[in-house]
């Protein structure tokens, strides 16, 4: 009995439908979790719900354009330099924050949800990733 796994196999080329299918687990708990704010916090007013749904959703485009970034990187066999992750992480996240604060300060005092929805999902999404990497270490 062989404890070593294979790896899975990497496509020719990256592509957004690839890194959407990859990810489907993290989109369908994304969609629940915006449903959920909506259907939950409705009650209250509208804008709270939404904004919440708002962040969850940039938290997720986010994650998304890493995971691109990534496979593109990956599928390229270019070995990108620290300076250009850099770059890259910079540039995501500051179209990412000036969005989230823009709406914030427009919809303030609500518009913090998208300030909470982003670290939510953030914290979900880090979890969703990190578990099947520890149940692959307990196997070994």
């Amino acid at each position: 009995m062989s404890s070593e796994t294979t790896a899975p196999e990497l496509p020719d080329h990256a592509s957004v439908g690839r890194v959407i299918r990859d990810q489907r687990k993290t989109e369908i708990f994304a969609l629940v979790l915006m449903v959920g704010c909506l259907w939950f916090l409705r009650p209250h007013d509208w804008v709270l719900p939404a904004s919440l749904a708002v962040g969850i959703l940039l938290g997720l485009i986010n994650h998304l354009a890493t995971e691109y970034w990534m496979l593109r990187t990956i599928t390229s066999g270019d070995s990108p330099t620290r300076g250009d992750m850099a770059r890259a992480t910079m540039a995501r996240l500051g179209i990412l924050s000036v969005i989230a604060v823009g709406v914030a300060v427009l919809l303030w005092p609500d518009g913090l949800g998208v300030l909470f929805g982003l670290a939510i999902f953030r914290l979900i999404a880090l979890f969703m990733t990190h578990i099947p990497l520890l149940k692959e270490l307990k196997k070994r």
